[in-house]
C-alpha cells in the first residue's frame, strides 16, 4: 500500500463530503466556545469547496494527482478523510510577507512578478542573503524552491537551476514559492526537540479560562458562607432553649436586619456564580426569606417559623456555634483555601513569564519559569507571594521544554507513540539533511522536509503511493548533492538515529501498535541508511482492497529469518519456511517480467487463508481479520527493527513482555460492560502479539519464569479481568509446554484459545 498509509474511509459519493459539512454546519451554529464555531465555520467552508470541485470535476477521488491540472508534487489542501478540496495549500490570497517583499521590490503584488525578480541579479542576492543568514522559515515546501534556484546558481549549477525554474514557472502566478521571514535560524534538531514553541504554549495558556465550579465554590467560601454566619448569628439572637424568636427581637435587631438584607442585595449583585442563595429550599435562602418578613412587619405563619427553626438547628448541629473554636477552625480553613490563587490566573503569570522569551523557539530549561510568585510578581498582580505553579500549568509549559527526545520521553512530554511521532520528522529532516555537504543546502532540505512532513495525506486506492519528498523538484535538482553519509556512532548516520528512535519507541510505549506517522519517519532513515529492509504500515481494514505490495513478503521474510523455530512462529502457526520459499518465487517472476510487481498476490493468498472462510466475503470485519494475519506474518516491524536495525531495549524482552501483559490487562478491564468493545479487545490483542515476539526473543528459562508471572500480574486487577482473559494465557501455556491449537485456534474444548483481535462472528473475549 501507500508508503504513508495514512488511509482514510473509502467514501467516494457525496454523502461524506455532505455528512462533514452538515456537521461542521451544526457545531458552527451550536457550540458554546467561540474559538470552536470559528472553527468549524473554516471546515465547513472547505467541506463547501470539496463538494463544488465535485461537482466541477475538477477532483480524482483515490488519486495521487488528485486535483485535475496541478502536478503531484503542488502540496494539496487535504481535509478529513483525505480528500483535497481543490485548493493548493501553497496557494491563495498574498501572504504578508509576500505584500512586505514586492514593497521592498518595488515590483507590483503578484506573484508571477515576484518569482520573476527573484531571477534577477538584486532578487538572487536577496536570496542568497537569506541562504547565508539562515533567517526564514518554510511553511509549506513550496516556499524552498527559490531558495534552491539560487543555491544553483550560486554553485554554478546554471543547468540545474534553468531546468527547475522551467518547471515552477507555469504555476508562479498561482504559488507562493518566497520563503517566510524568520528572526534567527531554525535550532538544530539532532541536540534537541521540542513539542511546542513558546508562542504556542503562550496561545495554549491564554485560551485557558476560569474553571466554573472552581470559581463558584471560591465564591461560595469567601461570600456566601461568611454571610450566612452573619444571619444565622442574627437570628440566633431570638433563640431561647435552641429555638429561634423565642425571646423578643432587641430594639436594634430589625435595623440591623435591614442592613443584612440591604447588603445581601449588593453581594447577590456583585457575585452572580452561586445561586443557591436563591433556593427557598435551602437553608440561606430560608434564614433571609424570614427575615424580610419580620423586618417588613408580617408575623411569620407557622410552616415558615418551622423551617426557619430547623434551618438553624441544621447549621448549628452540622458546623456548631458561630465564634466557636470548631466552627473558627473550619472557616480559618476555608478562608485559605479561597484565597488560593486560580488556575487561570497563574496561567496569565506563566504567559507573563515566557513572554521575555523568544517565541518561535522551545525552552531549554524551563525549571526558573515554573518557581513560585515572587515580590515582585505579587505587588503587580496581587498574587500571593510564594504561590505555587500547579501540575496543570506547568505540565503546559513543559511541552515547550527542548531537550534530546529521550528526555522528553522519561519526562512525560511525550506520553505516547502518535505524540513522539509528531515530533520525529524533526530529528529526521537534521538527519537526512545532513547528507548534503554544504551547510546552507543543508539548512534549506531540512526546512524542506519539516514543512513537507506537514503535508497531510490523501484518500488513495490501487495500491497508490504518496508523494514522496524525493519527488519536489527542488529536491530532484540538488540529487547529486547528496552523499552517502556512513553509520558513524556520533549520531549523524541515519541507521544510528533509527536505531535509537526505534529502541525508544517499543522500550517507551510496549503494548502500542507503531502508528503510522512514525513508521513513515522509519522508512525515510531506512532508504537513507539503505537498509533493504521494509517497514509496512497499518492499513486502514475500510478501504483494503485485498491486495498487500511486495514489501509485506519481505518483511515476513525478515521475520521468519529472526523467529523461526520459537514460541512466536508456533503460537500463531506460523510457517516460515514456507514465506521464505514464496519470497524466492515471487522474487524470480517479478525479475522474469520487465515492469516488474506492485503486488504479492502469494502472500494475500496466505493471508487470505489463515484468516479462514470467514474473511471471504467483503466487509470491513473480514477486512480487519486478513489485515491481521498480515501483521501477525511481518510482527509489524518490531522484526525488522530487531534482525536488521539492531535494536536491543535496555529494559530487556522479559520486562517488555512484562508490561506488554500489563496492557493486555488494562485494556481488558475496559471490555467489562462496555456496549462497544471491539476497539479495545483489538487493542489488546496487539499488545498480546507484541507480548509473544518478546516472550520469543528471551531465553526458555525466563520465558517461562514470565509467563508464570502472569497470574501475579492478572490479580493487580479486577477479577473479572483473570475470567475474561483466561483463556489467552491458557492457550500461551499450552504452546510453551510444546501443544497446539487446533485448525480454529482452540484446544482442551475451547478453554485455551489463540488471540486475536479481528472476528467476523462475535469475539469470545466479550
Amino acid at each position: 500500500m501507500n508508503d504513508d498509509a495514512e488511509q482514510q474511509p473509502l467514501t467516494v459519493a457525496l454523502s461524506y463530503p455532505e455528512g462533514q459539512l452538515a456537521k461542521a454546519f451544526v457545531t458552527a451554529l451550536t457550540h458554546e466556545d467561540v474559538g470552536a464555531r470559528h472553527r468549524a465555520e473554516v471546515r465547513g467552508e472547505r467541506w463547501r469547496e470539496v463538494l463544488a470541485a465535485l461537482a466541477a470535476d475538477r477532483l480524482s477521488v483515490g488519486s495521487r494527482t488528485p486535483v485535475v491540472g496541478l502536478p503531484p508534487w503542488v502540496t494539496p489542501e487535504v481535509v478529513r478523510g483525505g480528500f483535497a478540496t481543490g485548493s493548493a495549500s501553497a496557494g491563495g490570497p498574498l501572504r504578508t510577507h509576500e505584500t512586505e517583499a514586492a514593497r521592498s521590490f518595488r515590483v507590483p503584488a503578484q506573484r508571477r512578478a515576484l518569482f520573476a525578480y527573484c531571477l534577477t541579479e538584486p532578487g538572487l542576492a536577496w536570496l542568497w542573503a537569506r541562504l547565508d543568514s539562515g533567517c526564514y522559515e518554510i511553511g509549506v515546501p513550496e516556499e524552498a524552491a527559490l531558495l534552491t534556484v539560487a543555491w544553483l546558481v550560486r554553485r554554478g549549477e546554471t543547468g540545474a537551476a534553468l531546468d527547475l525554474v522551467a518547471e515552477l514557472e507555469p504555476f508562479a502566478d498561482r504559488l507562493r514559492f518566497l520563503p517566510r521571514p524568520a528572526d534567527g535560524p531554525a535550532p538544530d534538531a539532532t541536540a534537541a526537540v521540542h513539542r511546542r514553541t513558546v508562542s504556542e504554549t503562550v496561545d495554549t495558556l491564554a485560551r485557558r479560562r476560569p474553571n466554573a465550579a472552581v470559581e463558584t465554590q471560591r465564591e461560595a467560601l469567601a461570600v456566601w458562607q461568611p454571610f450566612a454566619d452573619e444571619l444565622l448569628t442574627h437570628w440566633l439572637r431570638t433563640a431561647q432553649g435552641g429555638d429561634v424568636l423565642g425571646l423578643a427581637p432587641e430594639a436594634n435587631w430589625p435595623a440591623q436586619g435591614e442592613a443584612l438584607l440591604d447588603r445581601y442585595r449588593v453581594l447577590a449583585a456583585e457575585h452572580t456564580l452561586c445561586t443557591k442563595h436563591r433556593d427557598p429550599k435551602e437553608n440561606l435562602g430560608i434564614l433571609r426569606e424570614a427575615l424580610e418578613e419580620v423586618v417588613a412587619g408580617r408575623p411569620l405563619e407557622a410552616r415558615r417559623l418551622g423551617l426557619l427553626r430547623h434551618a438553624v438547628r441544621s447549621m448549628v448541629r452540622r458546623r456548631g456555634l458561630p465564634g466557636s473554636a470548631a466552627h473558627t477552625a473550619l472557616r480559618r480553613r476555608q478562608a485559605e483555601q479561597a484565597a488560593l490563587p486560580s488556575h487561570h490566573a497563574l496561567a496569565q503569570l506563566m504567559s507573563r513569564r515566557l513572554a521575555a522569551l523568544p517565541p518561535g523557539t522551545g525552552i531549554t530549561d524551563i525549571a526558573p519559569l515554573l518557581g513560585p510568585v515572587d515580590g515582585e510578581e505579587s505587588r503587580e498582580t496581587g498574587l500571593p507571594l510564594g504561590a505555587v505553579v500547579p501540575a496543570t500549568v506547568s505540565k503546559v509549559v513543559e511541552s515547550a521544554l527542548s531537550a534530546p527526545i529521550g528526555t522528553l520521553v522519561e519526562r512525560g512530554v511525550i506520553p505516547s507513540a502518535e505524540v513522539m511521532a509528531e515530533l520525529v520528522p524533526q530529528l529526521v529532516a537534521a538527519t537526512t539533511a545532513h547528507a548534503y555537504g554544504d551547510a546552507a543546502l543543508r539548512a534549506v532540505m531540512a526546512a524542506n522536509y519539516r514543512a513537507f512532513r506537514n503535508r497531510r495525506s490523501l484518500l488513495l486506492l490501487n495500491l497508490e503511493r504518496q508523494v514522496r519528498v524525493e519527488e519536489l523538484p527542488w529536491v530532484r535538482a540538488v540529487s547529486r548533492q547528496r552523499s552517502a553519509a556512513p553509520d558513524t556512532p556520533d549520531g549523524e548516520g541515519a541507521l544510528f538515529v533509527l536505531r535509537h528512535l526505534g529502541e525508544l519507541a517499543v522500550q517507551a510505549f510496549p503494548g502500542t501498535l507503531l502508528p503510522n506517522p512514525l513508521i513513515r519517519e522509519f522508512g525515510v532513515l531506512g532508504r537513507q541508511g539503505d537498509l533493504g529492509a521494509p517497514f509496512v504500515e497499518e492499513l486502514a481494514a475500510d478501504i483494503f482492497m485485498g491486495t498487500f505490495s511486495p514489501k509485506f513478503l519481505k518483511a515476513a521474510r525478515v521475520a521468519g529469518e529472526l523467529l523461526g523455530g520459537t514460541l512466536y512462529e508456533r503460537y500463531y502457526g506460523i510457517d516460515y519456511a514456507a514465506i521464505r520459499n514464496l519470497a524466492i518465487v515471487e522474487t524470480g517472476e517479478a525479475l522474469s517480467r520487465s515492469s516488474g510487481t506492485r503486488t504479492s498476490p502469494g502472500f494475500a493468498r496466505l493471508c487470505a487463508e489463515r484468516a479462514g472462510p470467514a474473511s471471504r466475503a467483503w466487509s470491513v470485519a473480514a477486512n480487519g481479520m486478513v489485515i491481521e494475519q498480515a501483521q501477525i506474518l511481518t510482527t509489524h516491524n518490531l522484526a525488522t527493527l530487531v534482525n536488521r536495525v539492531g535494536i536491543t531495549p535496555r529494559a530487556g524482552w522479559s520486562d517488555l513482555a512484562r508490561l506488554c501483559f500489563a496492557t493486555v490487562c488494562r485494556l481488558t478491564a475496559r471490555v467489562h460492560r462496555n456496549p462497544r468493545p471491539l476497539g479495545t479487545i483489538k487493542d489488546a490483542a496487539y499488545a498480546w502479539r507484541q507480548m509473544v515476539f518478546h516472550l520469543s526473543l528471551c531465553p526458555p528459562q525466563e520465558q517461562r519464569r514470565a509467563i508464570a508471572g502472569m497470574t501475579e500480574e492478572t490479580a493487580r486487577h479486577p477479577a473479572h479481568v483473570a475470567a475474561r482473559l483466561a483463556p489467552a494465557p491458557a492457550g500461551l501455556v499450552l504452546v510453551g509446554e510444546g501443544g497446539a491449537f487446533g485448525r480454529d485456534g482452540t484446544a482442551d474444548t475451547g478453554r485455551a484459545r489463540r488471540f486475536v483481535g479481528w472476528s467476523a462472528d462475535g469475539h469470545w473475549m466479550r
